[in-house]
């Protein structure tokens, strides 16, 4: 294997690894806190868009998706560092996830996380951003096999 090779699985490798690591803490947190507790009464709320024709569902509904994104980042982010098993799917799914956050909970707050703005996109988007880029390699290695 040439060295510019190996240096580029190398720099993928350590991409996948701080991704699962960022969004494995992402959960962690929110599981350890009881942020999904706050997390499903804020989508049961004003977080959703159709929360209001959901009825008496909308607890459930909003509870079980906080719960379901926390486990997802649980479960997917070390699948997602093993590197074995549905590394695109489970980066698209992320980034679905992420996206959907931008839209309901970032964009209002415009651009920047801190400094110039608080609570923005940026970060959410270089989390897709490297997401996609890792689907897209991992993609293509399964096309090559």
């Amino acid at each position: 294997m040439p060295n510019s090779d190996l240096r580029a699985r190398q720099a993928l490798l350590a991409l996948r690894l701080c991704l699962a690591l960022l969004i494995f803490i992402h959960g962690a947190h929110r599981a350890l806190s009881g942020g999904y507790l706050l997390f499903g009464e804020w989508l049961a709320g004003p977080g959703l868009p159709f929360s209001e024709a959901l009825g008496s569902l909308r607890q459930p509904v909003g509870l079980s998706l906080a719960v379901g994104i926390t486990a997802l980042e649980l479960i997917g982010a070390p699948l997602l560092a093993w590197g074995r098993w549905a590394v695109a799917p489970l980066c698209l799914l992320f980034s679905a996830v992420y996206a959907t956050g931008i839209a309901l909970v970032h964009a209002p707050f415009g651009w920047f996380v801190v400094g110039a703005g608080r609570n923005g996109a940026e970060y959410s988007v270089l989390l897709i951003v490297g997401l996609l880029a890792t689907a897209w390699v991992q993609a293509d290695r399964r096309r090559l096999r």
